[in-house]
Order: C-alpha cells, then sequence, then structure tokens
C-alpha cells in the first residue's frame, strides 16, 4: 500500500488542474512538445535510411561489392577462378570484365569515360544494369557487332540515341609511328541506355567482353573478376576471407576502398541528425520543470500536510517525479504513434502536398530519384523512446527534489 500511495497522489495532482488553467497550458505545452520532437525525429531518421538505402541499392548495385584481380595486363583461367570464388558461402554470384580508361566522341561531342567489357549474362548476376536499361536491353551486345550500351548522361552529353555511332579511343595499346603516337579507336553503334540516377550515368560504358579484348589487344586474358555477396555490408569480412582461397597471386578488395567514404558520410549525418534533432525534445523536457515548480509552489500547504501525516522525503519526491513522467509517457506514445504513421506513409503525404501545392518536393532531374524515401526501422524508434523517456524523467528530479525539502512548520505558518 505504502508503495502505490506516490503513484496515487502523483495521478491525481496530474488531474486536479481546474483551479490553475496556466500550469495545465504549460503542462500541455510540454507534452505536446515532446510528441512534436518524436515524430519529427522519427520522420527524418527513416528518411536518412531511405536514402541510405537507395544509395545502397544503385550504388553498390552498379559498383562491384568485391573485386579479384593479377597485378599485370590480366589473366585468362577466369573460370577456374570464379569456380574457387564461389565455394564461399557469402559469394552469390561472380563475373569477368575488362576495364579501360577511355574517350567517346561523336559529332565534335567529346566525353571521357571508363569503358567495361563484360560478359551480358553474368553481368545480370551481378549489377542491377539490365533492371533500369530505359532503352535497349544488355543481351543486345553481341560479339563482333560491336555494340555499346552508355549511361542516360553519357548519351546526352554525346547527342546520341539508339542506332547512332560513337567512336571509342584508348590511349593504352597506342600505334607509334615516325608522324607521332596513334591511339586505337573504334566505331561502335549505341545499343542501349541506361539510368540508375548515379554518377555513374555520365561515366561508364559498356560493350561485350569479346569486343573489349580485341579493342584493348588482352586475347582471352580479362582484367579482373566481379563479385557479388549477399551481405554487401560484410563486404570486407568475405573478401579477406578470399584472399587466403585465391592465394597470393590474386590482389582482392572491396568497395569500401572506392565508396566507403561516402556512406561513412551518410552514417555521420544520420548521428548528427539524431543529436541535433533530441535538442526539439530535450526543450519540451525542460517545459516539465517549469510545471513541475509551479505546481510544487501552488502545493506548498498539501506538501506539508503530507509531511506531518508521516510522508517521508522520498515519498513526496516520487510523488511529483509520477506527476512530472506522466507527461513524458503520454508524449511519448503520442510521438511514436505518429511518427510511425507518418513515416509509414510519408510517400502518399508528399504526394498528397505535391498535387495539393503544385510543388514537386524532389525534382527527379536535379536529385538521384524522384520520391521521398522512408524506411522505418524499430531500432530507431526505440532509441528514440528511450531518449525522450530518460529525457523527461531527469527532468523531474529537481523541482521534485525541492519538493522534497519542504518544512511543514513553514509551509503552514500563513495557512
Amino acid at each position: 500500500m505504502k508503495k502505490s500511495v506516490p503513484l496515487m497522489i502523483g495521478l491525481r495532482y496530474t488531474r486536479a488542474k481546474k483551479d490553475n488553467h496556466f500550469i495545465s497550458f504549460i503542462s500541455l505545452v510540454s507534452m505536446l512538445g515532446i510528441a512534436l520532437g518524436i515524430v519529427v525525429l522519427i520522420t527524418v531518421m527513416s528518411v536518412m535510411n531511405g536514402f541510405e538505402s537507395e544509395l545502397r541499392e544503385r550504388i553498390l548495385g552498379m559498383v562491384p561489392h568485391i573485386v579479384i584481380g593479377e597485378r599485370g595486363d590480366g589473366f585468362s583461367d577466369w573460370q577456374s577462378l570464379e569456380k574457387k570464388v564461389l565455394q564461399h558461402p557469402d559469394v552469390e554470384a561472380a563475373a569477368p570484365f575488362i576495364d579501360a580508361q577511355a574517350m567517346f566522341r561523336n559529332r565534335g561531342y567529346t566525353k571521357y569515360g571508363l569503358l567495361q567489357g563484360i560478359l551480358p549474362n553474368k553481368e545480370a548476376e551481378v549489377s542491377i544494369v539490365d533492371d533500369y536499361m530505359i532503352a535497349g536491353e544488355l543481351d543486345s551486345l553481341k560479339p563482333g557487332e560491336y555494340g555499346i550500351i552508355l549511361g542516360i548522361s553519357m548519351a546526352s552529353s554525346l547527342g546520341v540515341s539508339l542506332g547512332d555511332k560513337v567512336t571509342i579511343l584508348l590511349a593504352d595499346g597506342a600505334t607509334v609511328s615516325p608522324a607521332g603516337i596513334s591511339p586505337r579507336y573504334k566505331r561502335f553503334t549505341v545499343v542501349g541506355i541506361f539510368e540508375v540516377k548515379s554518377e555513374l550515368d555520365g561515366m561508364l560504358a559498356m560493350i561485350h567482353i569479346k569486343d573489349a579484348a580485341a579493342l584493348t589487344r588482352k586475347g582471352n586474358k580479362v582484367s579482373s573478376l566481379r563479385v557479388t555477396t549477399n551481405n554487401v555490408l560484410n563486404a570486407a569480412y568475405t573478401a579477406f576471407e578470399l584472399r587466403d582461397i585465391v592465394g597470393d597471386r590474386y590482389y582482392v578488395s572491396d568497395w569500401n576502398y572506392t565508396h566507403g567514404t561516402l556512406f561513412k558520410a551518410v552514417q555521420m549525418e544520420k548521428k548528427m541528425m539524431f543529436i541535433l534533432l533530441a535538442f526539439i525534445i530535450a526543450v519540451a523536457a525542460f517545459n516539465i520543470v517549469s510545471t513541475l515548480v509551479m505546481v510544487v509552489t501552488d502545493k506548498q500547504s498539501d506538501i506539508a500536510i503530507l509531511r506531518t501525516l508521516g510522508a517521508s522525503p522520498s515519498t513526496i519526491m516520487k510523488i511529483f517525479v509520477v506527476q512530472g513522467s506522466l507527461n513524458g509517457i503520454i508524449g511519448t506514445i503520442i510521438g511514436v504513434i505518429g511518427g510511425v504513421a507518418l513515416a509509414t506513409n510519408l510517400a502518399d503525404v508528399v504526394a498528397f502536398i505535391e498535387e495539393l501545392w503544385g510543388v514537386q518536393v524532389l525534382p527527379g532531374d536535379v536529385y538521384f530519384i524522384g520520391f521521398l524515401p522512408s524506411v522505418l526501422k524499430w531500432s530507431d524508434v526505440w532509441n528514440i523512446s528511450v531518449a525522450a523517456l530518460l529525457m523527461s524523467t531527469l527532468a523531474t528530479l529537481y523541482p521534485a527534489w525541492k519538493a522534497s525539502k519542504t518544512k511543514p512548520a513553514e509551509a503552514l505558518r500563513y495557512e
């Protein structure tokens, strides 16, 4: 019974505010402030998760998770290397490729970029390019026909579309003559255009691996073997294990060497956004302090009477901790419900706003996606809820401590 006294009186004080509407208003403001802060924080974290997911899908879907190669001019026994690599349980697929820096020209337009020679049937297993073809298809690359697939930005820069010709110039394998150095060049026909909405749209071109071998004079050799894993975030550990499998003859690198900085920056932004937006909840929690201070001042006589009836200072302190924490609990519940509802329906909400006001929140021609992505993670909801409840509880400690120090004789002197 004694344990329930602080809870009963604390809840009673929460309801007994009809004589002081200002205190009730401040309490409501603090409750709504906590709820609003949680809604904003859950929504922003979900959007950050969505952007990270889209980046991972679009960039790491095109960039090799792991690359295995041999220093020098390449290697020819890629089939045996592929068999070894596929024995690892985390490896999903592997495909050979030939890469080279090249210059692309058409009607006076020039573009520098990366040329990749691929096997179309295997490339579809290790890359998402086949899912993002906006013209033509990956299987249009036939050996000996010298077809080429370009990113949308590169095709636009060169002013070409399906069926147009593009001249590729390579510095590697250039011919040296008394007249000077002549780069190797070959005219290719555009048979496909892809768009993944990343920087690769403006710097990547693909041709058949046999055409690339002829152009680069590699014969039956390939530059490297591209490996796709079933857990891209664990690619570094998988690459470490593959080094033991393939031996010292080959080098093994993973995507962290080329794009790790980008995703580390996204993770840092998520942490900073969490910290900065958590201050919204902290400001709302400080309203609980002002509310309880006014309640303690208003309830001086009640506190004195409770003390004379035998209530200990800790009991008085618990009463006001209960009263103040209730605002945080209710605000957290409202905020979590509102935040989860908004985060899971954000695309529909944004679409409604765009239709209502005639604006576009994320123009597709400016950003790499034309919609606002949202991925709700319950771990974020849990962390936000715990942080809000903790700040709300901490905000009650000082006013509750001051209430416990009330002296009955002084409080009842003028009653």
